[in-house]
Formats: C-alpha cells, sequence, structure tokens
C-alpha cells in the first residue's frame, strides 16, 4: 500500500505566538544509522551539573503552591517558577487524580503513580489530557509554559511566551531569560510538586510531552533522573541540522546559532538519560525530521522503545491519542504488560528478518519504505506485510534504491511498535 502525498501541515500548529492561540494541534552494510552516526550510538556523556544553566538542587524542591480551588475534578493551582528579569513568576496548571475524581468519602487511600504533561507550541495547560491520565489511574499535572492562566488570559507575572522569536531571537538575553530555560524549570518544578502531594507516590513518576512539549521531554529526561519513563511525542534535537526550524538557525549569527545548540538543543542533554523511553513521531512530520529524530533517540542511554507512524497527524489531541503511550508507562510505573519489542532489522540474500520479544501475540507485522530523497514531509511511503514465525517476522527486503525504512508488529491489544528507523546511504535526509 503506497501512501501519497497529503496536504502539509501548517506552521501555525507549532509556533503558538500568543497565548491564545488553537490547541492543534541486498547486503545488511546497504543500511546505515542517521548520518554522521555510528550504526550503534556510543555511550554519550551527560553535560555535568556544572555546564547546564538550571541549578537542579533549587528545582528539586517543591515549589510554593498556591491552589485556586481543591473541589471539582480537576484543581487549579499556581505554583512558584523562576524569576523572570528579575521579577517573580507564577505558572499555571492543573491537577487531577483518581482521588480527585471521585467524591472524598469514596476515594480510597492510596498513593497514585504520577505523570507530569508538557505541552507544545500553540498549546496551554490541557485540562483534558491531565482527566485522561487521572481515568488511567495516574495522578497529573499540566503546567502552561507561556506565561499564561486560565483560558489563555496572559499572567501579569508569568514567565517569556512561546512565539518563535522568543524561543530563538533572544539568545542575547542572560540563559536565565530565555524561554526553552524557563520551560524547562517549570517542568522540573512541577514534577518537584507533584512528588509532594500526599496521594502521589514519588518513586513512581513520568513525563510525556507533545511537539514543543517533546523536545522539552527530551531536555527533561537527561537532566531529572527522578522520573522513571518519558515519551517524547514528535520532538527531538538536532534542529540546527534538520528541522522546520533550521532555516531560523542557519539566518543566526555563527556564535549566537552555536550558543543556542550548546544551551538548548536536546543533543547537548540526551546522553543523561539512562530511563525507559518510547519515541513517538511520524514518517512525514513538518517540523521534526527523521534523521535529527534517530540522532536523538541515538544519545539515549537507557531502555528504548518506538512507535514511528506512516503519516501520523501532528497535534496535541493527534499526540496524546495513541494507545501504546499509557501501556509504556504502564509497564515502568504500574508493572503492566510490556509492550512488544522488535531487534534491530537484518538484511540477508534479499530477505529482512528481525526478532520480536513479546509477552502478547503478535498479529501482524510490516515492512515501510520510501524511495525518496524529498524533503521528510513529502516522501511517499509504502507498507508490506511481513511473515510471523515463532519469535520472528521475516520478508522481502525493501527495494535497494530505499532511503529509510522500518517494520513494525502490532499485537492482540492493538499496540503497535516499530522498530529503529534504518538508512540508506543514498538518503539525503532533507
Amino acid at each position: 500500500m503506497q501512501h501519497s502525498h497529503g496536504s502539509r501541515l501548517r506552521s501555525v500548529l507549532l509556533l503558538g505566538i500568543t497565548c491564545t492561540a488553537a490547541a492543534w494541534l541486498g547486503a545488511s552494510s546497504t543500511w546505515a544509522a542517521p548520518p554522521e552516526a555510528p550504526a550503534t550510538a556510543p555511550a554519550a556523556k551527560a553535560s555535568p551539573a556544572s555546564e547546564i544553566p538550571w541549578d537542579m538542587a533549587a528545582l528539586n524542591r517543591a515549589p510554593q503552591v498556591t491552589w485556586l480551588d481543591q473541589t471539582g475534578p480537576t484543581r487549579r493551582l499556581t505554583y512558584q517558577g523562576p524569576p523572570f528579569h528579575g521579577k517573580p513568576t507564577r505558572v499555571f496548571a492543573y491537577y487531577a487524580s483518581p482521588a480527585t475524581l471521585l467524591s472524598a468519602k469514596d476515594a480510597p487511600a492510596k498513593k497514585y503513580p504520577g505523570i507530569v504533561l508538557v505541552h507544545g507550541g500553540g498549546g496551554t495547560a490541557f485540562k483534558e489530557w491531565a482527566q485522561l491520565w487521572a481515568r488511567r489511574g495516574y495522578a497529573a499535572i499540566a503546567m502552561d509554559l507561556a506565561g499564561c492562566g486560565e483560558k489563555g488570559k496572559r499572567l501579569p507575572d508569568g514567565g517569556p511566551d512561546q512565539s518563535d522569536n522568543t524561543k530563538f531571537g533572544q539568545i542575547s538575553a542572560p540563559p536565565t531569560d530565555q524561554w526553552t530555560y524557563h520551560a524547562v524549570a517549570d517542568v522540573v518544578l512541577a514534577h518537584s510538586l507533584l512528588r509532594s502531594l500526599p496521594d502521589v507516590d514519588a518513586d513512581r513518576t513520568a513525563v510525556t510531552g507533545i511537539s514543543w512539549g517533546g523536545y522539552l521531554t527530551c531536555i527533561v529526561a537527561g537532566v531529572d533522573p527522578r522520573f522513571k519513563a518519558a515519551v517524547p511525542v514528535y520532538g527531538c534535537g538536532f534542529l540546527h541540522e534538520n528541522s522546520y526550524w533550521k532555516p531560523i538557525l542557519k539566518r543566526m549569527p555563527a556564535a549566537d546559532r552555536d550558543n543556542w545548540v550548546r544551551l538548548w538543543d536536546p543533543s547537548r542533554y540526551g546522553g543523561g538519560a539512562k530511563l525507559p523511553m518510547l519515541f513517538v513521531n511520524g514518517t512525514n512530520d513538518f517540523a521534526y525530521f527523521l534523521d535529527s529524530y534517530a540522532k536523538t533517540y541515538g544519545l539515549t542511554q537507557g531502555p528504548r522503545n518506538y512507535r514511528i507512524t506512516v503519516r501520523m497527524p501532528h497535534g496535541h489531541q493527534q499526540g496524546w491519542a495513541p494507545a501504546e503511550i499509557g501501556l509504556f508507562v504502564d509497564q515502568y510505573l504500574k508493572e503492566g504488560t510490556p509492550l512488544p519489542v522488535i531487534a534491530r532489522p537484518q538484511l540477508e540474500q534479499q530477505k529482512v528478518h528481525a526478532a520480536v520479544t513479546s509477552s502478547t501475540e503478535i498479529k501482524s507485522a510490516a515492512l515501510h519504505y520510501t524511495l525518496d530523497g524529498e524533503p521528510n514531509p513529502q516522501r511517499k511511503w509504502t507498507d508490506q506485510p511481513l511473515k510471523i514465525e515463532g519469535k520472528e517476522v521475516h520478508g522481502p527486503a525493501p527495494p535497494p534504491a530505499a532511503t529509510i525504512w522500518f517494520l513494525t508488529v502490532t499485537d492482540t491489544r492493538g499496540a503497535t511498535v516499530s522498530s529503529e528507523l534504518m538508512f540508506g546511504k543514498q538518503d539525503k535526509t532533507k
């Protein structure tokens, strides 16, 4: 089955210039890991604490919190963020847990695993996202990272907004007055607050973020080792090498660009991520391209799995919808049934095969490949079914001209995972 090129998603889904923006969103040697990266990523060193801009000891302490209400299924609150231009800031958030969904007399006296929910560009604190995770059995906090409060109204003491000019155009300002500094700090503070709540098990917490929230998740996973699992959706690092924002970074003076990459690109922090991670993305994402995506996950040092989907739409609701996200977090925080794992695919005698580790029955498997060297959003993809025999899937190899390919398997729960991405040497990775 071939997927033809559809209409390209527009940048308004990510840019989020104002607080009121709507929520959007042959031979094995033929194949290689992402360009300029080895087939197996070497052990990457985390940035030393002395070289990162955040005071993690301070951020690991629960911030001062003001509960705007403490009734109803979802609670509203603000907590103290880091100073912005020398003035205190507040961060707005929603909180929900299985206990808040019940009346006080019906709420069981127990502690729940916790999760931090990180929105992307054009987004805000999403009440429905927190409620979704509370219904799954988690205590969830979803904060705003654009200096806004409820309904996208600008807070008088909010932090920086999330426009592209703020993200990239303020690199000459002190690091502590820049958006990524505040966004990461606010996520870590939300985690500290969550862990301090009486109905939360502080030793069982996870983080997931969508788009720019996925970008932030990649950084946070490398600097906050208290998390037990992380799921970045779409977002990744190496933005300066290949992404929607590469032209913006290319236009910056070299010194400013180098400084931005040194401070704020997730590639600086990926080597510090030693926790289990599930990487979720679409083949044709208009913002976060597959080569940069693969190089990002190749840096991480913990167990990892993948859910790469042909033409996955880009948006907030689409980004939190995959059932695999909840199953993955359950796997590590609630001892849930693990997702299947596909080993690195192998090519032999014009055949492709891969071992699959799964405690559930695999009901289907497929090869997905593209012959295009076109820019990421414009590539056409072909799907080819594979045979399942015992703990292995196999079938005809991708054509020699394929530029990128990967495998997927789906189990009887309907959960789909993919292999790592395989790159042809002729891929232009545009």
